[in-house]
């Protein structure tokens, strides 16, 4: 019992302690000359879906959920959104060049076909992003026009 409580104790001591380790949960300003949703006036319900499944690893509008105020998940939520910012980043669409936006767009349409995007444990705790089956055949046919068009 005397080993149990120690173990316990310093668990705790240790929770509490990396709660003082500070993840910086700041979002740049963003410039919608160059946002894709300003840039492409994208419409309504694409808009809405993007927002819902993409925007808060893929842009800087994250709006971080209470569980990513609590060490060590804040590090874990930190991380993909960091990651998927260096993927792509929807809020400095403009600034990609036009290699990177068809590379980017064609690698959206194929995530979302796998349903490898949004990550299923993210899909779990943010119902926006539970994307119904024509919710995706929507983005993959407004990402593809964009491809067909060129207009990227």
């Amino acid at each position: 019992m005397k080993t149990f409580k120690k173990i316990l104790f310093w668990s705790l001591v240790t929770f509490t302690v990396i709660q003082f380790i500070p993840t910086d949960k700041s979002n740049k300003p963003v410039d919608h000359k160059i946002n894709f949703i300003d840039l492409k006036k994208t419409p309504p319900k694409v808009t809405e879906l993007l927002k819902g499944a993409c925007y808060d690893c893929h842009s800087d509008e994250t709006v971080y959920p209470k569980y990513a105020y609590i060490a060590p998940f804040s590090w874990s939520v930190k991380s993909h959104v960091n990651e998927g910012r260096e993927h792509l980043n929807f809020s400095v669409w403009g600034k990609y060049n036009d290699n990177l936006k068809k590379s980017m767009l064609e690698k959206s349409v194929q995530t979302i076909e796998d349903h490898s995007m949004p990550f299923p444990g993210y899909v779990v705790y943010h119902e926006k992003a539970n994307l119904r089956k024509a919710d995706r055949a929507l983005l993959i046919q407004y990402f593809e026009g964009l491809l067909k068009s060129k207009a990227y």
